[in-house]
């Protein structure tokens, strides 16, 4: 790992993180692209860290990421309780309009794969509108499992700077991982359900509520029944894994 890495890099229930700003991270993104350094991307919150515990793949790829940022309001509390200084939550969405906007203006391509065939059009359209000197090398829904190989050919041969892979937890990091030697692109990052609500098929929370920690509670407000057990089960064993570390430390 390179100096640059260890002067941000901490520890967190056994989970490597980095405690970067945004504009720490994109300062970052931007040096290693110039240096021709590929750079794989992750962010954590409460459920990865939770899926970690019990997924040894997902904790592999996770910890051979080059910048692994800290996302969710649980993760920032959690980190400051243990004695983390965490200055800032960096949001996967919120990075990822940040990277096409930096892309935009440094004349960077970028190449968007993952959500429905639909979604994904949508949100070409959309990013199109809103950035309209952006590079777009490429794209393509996230139902390519049947060639996935193929699928890694043709980014390469999109000869894009960034690939954004819109698909959940553990599958983007996994696929990332498993192809970053093939992928020919400078920078990949996973970016979840960010493809829906640039498409405008979901919404994201008032930023009062991204502010106060609560986007969880507005997730649950839209989905009831699909989210709310997702929440109460994962988070539940987060504080157990949390009060568990804090009593390990206080006694140590």
């Amino acid at each position: 790992m390179s100096n640059e890495h260890l002067q941000h890099r901490v520890h967190f229930l056994g989970v490597p993180m980095d405690t970067l700003t945004m504009e720490e991270t994109i300062e970052t993104i931007d040096r290693r692209l110039s240096a021709d350094k590929f750079t794989q991307h992750v962010v954590v919150n409460v459920a990865k860290i939770v899926q970690m515990q019990t997924n040894p793949e997902l904790r592999d790829a996770v910890a051979a990421c080059d910048i692994i940022n800290i996302d969710g309001a649980g993760v920032v509390f959690g980190g400051r309780i243990l004695g983390l200084k965490i200055l800032e939550r960096v949001a996967g969405i919120d990075l990822f309009f940040q990277l096409l906007t930096y892309a935009e203006e440094n004349r960077r391509s970028v190449y968007l794969l993952g959500a429905t065939d639909d979604v994904i059009k949508n949100a070409i359209a959309r990013i199109q509108s809103d950035f309209p000197q952006l590079n777009i090398a490429g794209f393509h829904d996230g139902y390519f499992w049947d060639y996935e190989d193929e699928m890694v050919r043709e980014i390469r041969k999109s000869d894009a700077d960034l690939l954004f892979v819109g698909i959940g937890s553990p599958l983007k990091e996994q696929f990332i991982d498993r192809w970053k030697q093939a992928l020919g692109v400078g920078f990949a990052m996973g970016v979840g359900g960010t493809f829906d609500i640039v498409a405008g098929m979901a919404k994201r929370a008032p930023r009062w509520m991204q502010r106060s920690g609560l986007e969880w509670l507005y997730r649950i407000i839209q989905e009831p029944r699909r989210m709310w057990w997702r929440y109460v089960s994962t988070n539940s064993r987060f504080a157990v894994m949390l009060i568990s570390e804090k009593i390990r430390r206080l006694r140590t």
